[in-house]
């Protein structure tokens, strides 16, 4: 085996303390030995910038600030702090971009405030606690010895009945999340020749209530748990066709020539998802089309929200499982459909759009 040359082989000496020590005094490489020495010691502080952007969430400290600057003391007893924690608190906030610090008084910044108004997004953040004990031993984890609470938190993905309360819950973290999903997703699909449309797996209808509006003569079906289903908007459930069903139990509808899963495929394994896109295949006339909407990984090209955030959530819940986009095109020509397009991503963590069409 050759030793490393030229690139290859100066990176690899980044390994020996002197030579990181020479490489920070050299003026031609130390602007690349601080930027990297930043960016590894985010890394190692990310647990704890993550556990502070938790904090300041659910204080409220956040939406606070927008609506008016103050001091640190003037926060804690809203905050229900000491004075010392309130500043401590506000000080990391100020840190991560999201509160500015000036003349002794906090305030949100855009990114604060664009953080608390993005819907949906502020209860992910509060829920986060499930995840952060599922990750404690992130080894066992990894090597399935750990039981993960977030299964328990979704128990929908397994296919039985999830019950009143936690149809509930799982719902509204949805809708009030499938906003920015279900605008990214319109802006990149045409929907102007779909006649009717099928959304399976839409929950109380968050992305078809959009497609509607943007579409206001299309025809609609939701697909859903039947106790799911009972969250629909009055509004909404007199304009589109109800089937109250798991996507488990039996053929899908026809009817419709264009299909969403949005946010679907990466709760289930690969059996589950092969044995869904079927189903829509088998529902859909010639011509027909699946639109397929989510958070996917990078592929060749590893990306942080699909193959660090989203593919550890995915894994945390048990069955689910984050995919790249030239994976689920694949798992579309395996069910049927003669030809697939991914979309480039605008916004790799919002979601990721794969369409395909039938023969």
């Amino acid at each position: 085996m050759r030793p490393p040359r030229g690139w290859s082989a100066w990176r690899a000496r980044l390994s020996d303390p002197a030579f990181q020590a020479w490489a920070a005094r050299f003026p031609l490489t130390r602007p690349f030995v601080r930027r990297e020495g930043a960016a590894i010691f985010d890394l190692v502080s990310g647990f704890v910038q993550s556990q502070m952007l938790r904090a300041l969430v659910e204080t409220g400290a956040i939406a606070a600030l927008v609506e008016a600057p103050a001091t640190a003391a003037e926060m804690a007893p809203r905050l229900g702090l000491a004075p010392d924690r309130a500043d401590m608190l506000l000080r990391a906030g100020a840190a991560m971009g999201l509160l500015s610090l000036r003349r002794g008084r906090f305030r949100a910044t855009a990114r604060g405030a664009a953080l608390v108004g993005v819907p949906g997004l502020v209860d992910m953040i509060a829920h986060h606690d499930i995840l952060y004990r599922d990750l404690a031993d992130p080894v066992a984890f990894l090597k399935g010895e750990t039981e993960p609470e977030l299964a328990r938190f979704w128990p929908y993905v397994f296919g039985g009945g999830a019950g009143a309360e936690a149809a509930e819950r799982y719902s509204r973290l949805m809708a009030d999340s499938q906003v920015p999903v279900a605008e990214e997703t319109l802006a990149q699909v045409d929907l102007s020749r779909a006649v009717h449309l099928m959304d399976v797996g839409g929950g109380t209808g968050a992305f078809l209530s959009r497609a509607l509006a943007a579409r206001p003569g299309l025809r609609a079906t939701l697909v859903d748990l039947p106790e799911v289903l009972k969250g629909v908007p009055p509004d909404l459930a007199a304009r589109v066709a109800l089937h109250g069903t798991s996507f488990r139990d039996g053929p899908l509808p026809r009817g419709a020539d264009t299909a969403s899963l949005v946010r679907v495929l990466y709760d289930h394994d690969d059996a589950t998802v092969a044995d869904l896109l079927a189903r829509v295949r088998a529902a859909l006339p010639g011509g027909g089309r699946v639109i397929v909407s989510e958070p996917m990984t990078g592929g060749a090209r590893p990306n942080r929200p699909g193959d660090v955030y989203f593919a550890t959530y995915c894994a945390a819940m048990g069955t689910g499982r984050a995919r790249s986009a030239e994976r689920i095109a694949e798992m579309l020509r395996l069910a049927g459909f003669a030809r697939t397009r991914a979309h480039r991503p605008r916004r790799a963590f919002v979601t990721t759009v794969v369409e395909g069409w039938c023969a």
